[in-house]
């Protein structure tokens, strides 16, 4: 299974996009801002992972005490998720799912895109297939 993230806006204070799944759009993503790790420091916590392509599993997550989708071999990163969550503020580096309202300036309906997301890894890797996120 292929998970696509399409960053589509850079702001200040986040990084917005969309994710799709085998070229089928999901949802809208939230991540930490976006800094150009060439040019740029990154940030602990303030910043969004490098563009690349990565290996996705799930493993059970100490901070969350749930099991979330983890991308394997981030350059300088650990322990990046997809997971639920709002706004920037629920980010340290990790990949929010959801519905963006732009005029509330937040994802909503994440938990249940999560599940979803979820569900399709695990369907996937019960098919024996190998399931890859690419960012850009």
């Amino acid at each position: 299974m292929e998970l696509t993230l399409t960053r589509t806006t850079k702001r200040k204070g986040c990084t917005l996009g969309v994710l799709a799944v085998d070229g089928k759009e999901m949802c809208d993503t939230m991540e930490p801002t976006w800094r150009d790790l060439k040019k740029e420091r990154k940030v602990k916590g303030c910043t969004a992972i490098p563009e690349g392509r990565y290996p996705v599993v799930i493993t059970l997550s100490p901070k969350f005490g749930k099991w979330l989708p983890l991308l394997l071999n981030v350059p300088f990163f650990e322990g990046i998720r997809i997971h639920a969550g709002n706004l920037p503020t629920d980010t340290e580096g990790c990949i929010l799912v959801g519905e963006y309202n732009e005029e509330s300036r937040q994802l909503e309906c994440s938990t249940l895109y999560v599940r979803l997301l979820k569900q399709l890894i695990v369907e996937a890797k019960d098919k024996g297939e190998g399931v890859w996120i690419t960012v850009r």
